[in-house]
């Protein structure tokens, strides 16, 4: 039994500095935080093996049985399903194998980690999110020189996928450490974050880091349900307006706001939305199939589209999540993602205030990102958001301040 603890105990502190290292190691390798979540989730898994292995299977599956996990479940199985109608089940197939890993591995991570969390890992965490932060802010500042020592590429989009990952776990770590009863290290970890963001060129980051603040604000200052009910509304509206985005924005957006926005390529993401909203119009009830994205100008629904809109469908994904969905997998899968996303606000909104305001600025910084960057599937990005979900959870077991706390 005493043998088993200690294994558990160092299973679980390797599992941590594996977590923690995840936003370091997006600052020198800018895809590896899946294979750092992984590497977690198995390492929480062994220590959970070594500990209380009975209890582990309805650890694992309770959350299965709740009704967001059974909404997950039913998003992911229509996924599946839809490689039945792809005319790439292939590609399909091998999108959903690169994902569902990752997503296992995310799941896993944030339903052990949190209670097995040693108390040191919670500042190396910040701290290693902090010098990530600084190494890239710097690294900027010189023109990424250190990057050229290093041998790497040398381009300033590098460091696009580091910041949304640091985007996503410096609310939840700065939560946790005011929880604790470091309010200014905490504060001094969100400047060092938002100082990093503001730094660089991506502007999906910046656009997040604004949106989770003004979610995280309503959170503190709005009644709770004045809040869920805001972002319930930001929700619904990016999956409702997701397929007529383009058409939106080539109607309403002034010239003046596309020459400002001329190093995002604004023009050509309103072409792009247009093209994949074009694409939905023609098969709107269940898609074209699950990771068709890399081929849409392919498929069947694009065929009718006019040659020049066909060809802004070759960049491989809309630029927006929820777009995606919907050219992928239809009404059917928007409305079960949407489901998804609702039931995980109503799960946020039992948190405590602290928490719950966290939540809500981790789901508005996610959802303004979602809405103008990357494809739906990326792994880097899944991790990510499951290393911030284990963090928010963290909080549940977290230590109260000894001064008591009105947070």
């Amino acid at each position: 039994m005493i043998a088993g603890r200690a294994a558990a105990a160092r299973l679980n502190a390797a599992g941590a500095v594996a977590l923690a290292l995840v936003a370091p190691a997006m600052a020198l390798a800018n895809r590896s935080s899946p294979l750092l979540v992984g590497i977690a989730a198995l390492l929480f898994l062994g220590g959970a093996l070594a500990g209380h292995r009975e209890r582990l299977l309805s650890e694992l599956l309770a959350p299965l049985r709740a009704p967001l996990g059974l909404a997950a479940l039913a998003f992911l199985g229509w996924s599946a399903l839809s490689l039945a109608w792809s005319p790439y089940p292939a590609l399909g197939a091998r999108v959903l194998g690169e994902f569902l890993p990752t997503l296992v591995a995310a799941a896993v991570l944030a339903r052990l980690a949190p209670s097995r969390l040693p108390p040191w890992a919670l500042p190396l965490a910040a701290i290693l999110l902090a010098i990530a932060c600084l190494f890239m802010a710097t690294s900027l500042a010189l023109g990424l020189a250190p990057q050229l020592w290093l041998g790497q590429r040398a381009a300033l989009f590098m460091f696009n996928r580091p910041l949304l990952t640091v985007l996503l776990l410096a609310g939840p770590l700065a939560a946790l450490l005011a929880l604790r009863g470091h309010r200014l290290a905490a504060l001094a970890l969100l400047a060092v974050a938002a100082f990093a963001i503001l730094r660089s060129i991506s502007g999906a980051a910046t656009l997040g880091l604004l949106a989770g603040v003004v979610a995280f604000g309503a959170a503190r200052l709005l009644p709770r349900r004045a809040a869920v009910g805001l972002m319930a509304l930001v929700l619904g509206l990016a999956f409702a307006l997701a397929p007529v985005e383009g058409d939106v924005l080539d109607r309403f957006m002034p010239e003046a706001a596309h020459a400002r926005l001329t190093q995002s390529s604004s023009r050509a993401r309103v072409a792009i939305a247009q093209s994949f909203g074009g694409a939905v119009a023609q098969a709107p009830w269940i898609g074209s199939g699950y990771g068709v994205s890399a081929r849409f100008a392919e498929v069947p629904a694009a065929r009718v589209l006019e040659p020049e809109m066909r060809a802004m469908l070759a960049v491989g994904h809309p630029h927006n999540s929820f777009l995606q969905i919907w050219a992928e997998l239809g009404l059917v899968g928007a409305v079960l993602a949407a489901l998804v996303a609702f039931l995980a606000l109503r799960a946020a909104a039992a948190l405590p205030r602290l928490l719950f305001a966290a939540s809500l600025g981790l789901g508005g910084a996610a959802v303004a990102v979602m809405f103008v960057e990357h494809g739906a599937w990326q792994g880097w990005w899944t991790a990510g958001c499951g290393a911030a979900i284990t963090w928010l959870r963290a909080g549940s077991f977290a230590r109260a301040p000894t001064h008591g706390d009105k947070t």
